[in-house]
């Protein structure tokens, strides 16, 4: 039975959301099926798509939401094919319209000292400004999930996406204002009352607001392909060395506002910066490649990887930010097609501890 809380907020009862570096006890995934999303190329992403699950079951558990036995069924096969652990991996018949997880799945927050020490935000999701209908089977999905962990259920009833935000579990989250304050999410609020959400659903204190996101972005600028924590103080932020690339002047842009935003301590930022890749050009579309794009597990942080000189570079980087875990490079250049890499496909659930 669903246990909504009315009437008030998460902060407001002590909930915070939690770094993505913090113990997860899992990670949440929405097997893919939908064509359009990577038209002519589906069957390419399984074989990646299995060793990302492979990795994160080396270390957590992995909770994935399939529309039916068949696809169950499919997917079992293509993560025996790995030699994933299957015991580690668990599927629940939750339909989706869509793989994106990051933005339809549930904000998990938590509370050690609460009665019920985990709770979820369910936010509303309309696939990124209404883009690409249906999307009521992933509206549904925090729900779904909140029932069969019989955990408390938030509802801001307003439309927000996990891969929008990027924390530092300290009271900081930093975000952009072409996502956030794009007529196509939230035309009815103001920056000031989005912030407000924020702070309240999210339990934190401080906005951190970069500008644009990258090219080929269809989110209207997630950063978390663009700018990531990788501890409380420190960021890493996507630049592009070619002068003549569409990228270079607003990840410019960006780098210059992170050197100069402070944290709630009134330190600045540490800021470390990462390459992007060469472009990656599909059927004449340039596709939102980014290395920023990784997912930080238990045991590894898997980073999406683009056949190019500059994937060596960026995981070394990465590595040296991460000591205590395993950096896993995958090939993406045929997920990425779907318009979102490692990041946008998964949501961990924190462990209380």
């Amino acid at each position: 039975m669903l246990k909504e809380i009315t009437g008030k907020t998460p902060k407001s009862l002590g909930y915070y959301f939690p770094a993505e570096w913090s113990r997860h006890r899992a990670t949440w995934l929405s097997w893919p099926h939908k064509e359009a999303s990577w038209p002519g190329k589906i069957d390419a992403i399984f074989p990646v798509y299995a060793e990302f699950v492979k990795a994160l079951a080396s270390g957590e558990q992995v909770h994935i939401n399939v529309n039916d036995q068949a696809m169950k069924h499919f997917a079992t096969e293509q993560l025996q094919a790995v030699g994933a652990n299957l015991e580690a991996i668990h599927f629940h018949f939750f339909p989706t319209n869509d793989a994106w997880c990051r933005d339809h799945g549930p904000a998990f927050v938590i509370n050690p000292e609460a009665e019920a020490p985990k709770a979820i935000v369910k936010w509303n999701y309309n696939a990124w400004g209404g883009k690409y209908p249906p999307y009521d089977l992933d509206n549904q999905i925090p729900v779904r999930i909140a029932e069969y962990l019989d955990l408390p259920l938030f509802r801001p009833d307003i439309i927000m996406e996990g891969g929008a935000v990027d924390f530092n579990g300290e009271g900081t989250v930093l975000t952009t204002t072409s996502c956030l304050l794009n007529p196509n999410r939230n035309p009815h609020l103001s920056q000031e009352q989005i912030e407000w959400y924020l702070a309240e659903y999210y339990g934190i204190e401080q906005v951190l607001w970069l500008e644009e996101g990258i090219a080929g972005d269809d989110t209207d600028g997630h950063v978390d392909d663009i700018a990531r924590f990788v501890n409380s103080h420190t960021v890493v932020a996507v630049v592009e060395h070619n002068s003549t690339d569409e990228n270079y002047a607003p990840l410019q842009n960006n780098l210059k506002k992170l050197s100069k935003m402070r944290l709630l301590n009134g330190k600045l930022l540490d800021v470390i910066e990462l390459p992007m890749p060469e472009p990656v050009v599909y059927q004449g579309m340039r596709l939102p490649a980014s290395y920023a794009n990784f997912y930080i597990a238990n045991a590894v942080v898997v980073v999406p990887t683009y056949r190019c000189q500059q994937d060596d570079q960026a995981l070394e980087i990465l590595q040296k930010c991460f000591p205590e875990r395993r950096i896993i490079g995958l090939d993406c250049t045929d997920i990425i097609w779907g318009l979102g890499a490692f990041h946008c496909l998964s949501q961990q659930e924190p462990e209380v501890v």
